[in-house]
């Protein structure tokens, strides 16, 4: 069989490169990984691929159209698969544009580079090439408690400059396979969690502070409700849905498990206490604070995955206490990594939203 080349966008993130990472695993793969490297773009995250001649770093913008041309044209991938995107609600909150520009603008110009070049395609290799948008839960707005969960239908209805601009760019992709033809496939998942990811996030933001003694600071009350889903789990249903899902279709990905974020941080203090009974800060939950509640905050998230359950036969494999743990080892275990992503400029937002150092 010949090697299979993957443009991956934004594949120096969180979700990105664990998906990258996945699919070396899985066997002989060329992956293509163009990425702006903003803060949230790690190159340490994929230095243990330096020297792979079947990892190709690009960097670049999704909005440079002659670059994406240019990539294209000389690598000739088989598919895309874009994880690119500015992805936090409260930068969002305090500079949308930048989201705009890269969420929305930037998708608009990887979909028109990308649909030039699938049309330059002969068969069979036009027939089989996929583009993937890879997307998130929030663009479908809030529930209450008793809301049933977000299934491919619902209404989108997004809350924050963050959401409002993946959901133009998930109509982008939509329009782009209903106007041209394009073979696109969505995916919209809940909260991953897991290693690399950045810690502005809930659960790598509590465990480092946990770990160092300082405040776990929990947006009002805490009683705001996510699903939480492994990012491993994440990136072998984002497989299963290039291999086998239906060209056209949204597949709502989920980790059927619906938790508080005052419940979720209470997890990790628990775990924290019994992975590190010698720590100074046990009891663990004696740290958590509660701060000024963020504008807009979405009540509830809640994923139906029954789609993608019965026609591809996808579940996650972890549970939440299993990815949990492995996702607190990974910290303990990679203080370099931590001390790379932990720059002026983090410490800087971290204070001026959560009021702690």
């Amino acid at each position: 069989m010949n090697k299979i080349t993957l443009l991956v966008t934004g594949g120096a993130g969180f979700i990105g490169s664990n998906f990258i990472f996945a699919e070396f695993r899985r066997g002989d793969v060329r992956i293509v990984n163009l990425d702006l490297l903003t803060y949230a773009g790690n190159p340490k995250n994929l230095e243990s691929l330096s020297g792979n001649p079947g990892y190709i770093p690009v960097h670049g913008d999704i909005g440079d159209r002659e670059l994406l041309r240019t990539v294209m044209t000389q690598f000739k991938p088989d598919a895309v698969v874009n994880f690119a995107a500015e992805s936090h609600v409260d930068r969002s909150i305090v500079g949308p544009e930048e989201f705009i520009r890269t969420n929305v603008v930037g998708t608009f110009n990887l979909l028109e580079e990308v649909r030039t070049y699938w049309m330059s395609l002969q068969a069979p290799r036009r027939d089989t090439f996929r583009f993937l948008h890879v997307s998130t839960d929030e663009v479908y707005g809030s529930l209450s408690l008793h809301d049933p969960p977000f299934t491919e239908r619902t209404p989108y209805a997004p809350n924050s400059p963050y959401s409002a601009s993946k959901a133009a760019s998930d109509h982008l992709v939509r329009a782009y396979h209903h106007t041209y033809g394009m073979p696109c496939l969505t995916t919209n998942c809940s909260n991953n969690y897991g290693p690399m990811q950045f810690p502005e996030k809930l659960i790598p933001l509590m465990i480092l502070n946990a770990l160092g003694g300082k405040p776990l600071p929990i947006y009002g009350d805490g009683r705001n409700v996510r699903d939480w889903l492994y990012v491993k789990d994440h990136c072998d249903a984002i497989r299963m849905v290039l291999d086998q899902g239906r060209v056209g279709e949204v597949y709502n990905i989920g980790g059927r498990c619906e938790m508080s974020n005052l419940e979720v941080v209470q997890r990790i203090c628990s775990l924290l206490d019994e992975i590190s009974p010698q720590s100074a800060f046990r009891p663990h939950a004696s740290l958590i604070t509660f701060v000024k509640d963020r504008p807009g905050h979405d009540w509830r998230y809640a994923i139906d995955c029954t789609k993608i359950e019965e026609e591809l036969g996808w579940k996650p494999q972890e549970t939440f206490d299993s990815g949990l743990r492995k996702t607190i080892e990974w910290y303990m275990q990679n203080t370099d990594w931590i001390d790379s992503v932990r720059t002026g400029a983090y410490r800087q937002w971290i204070k001026s939203h959560y009021g702690t150092p």
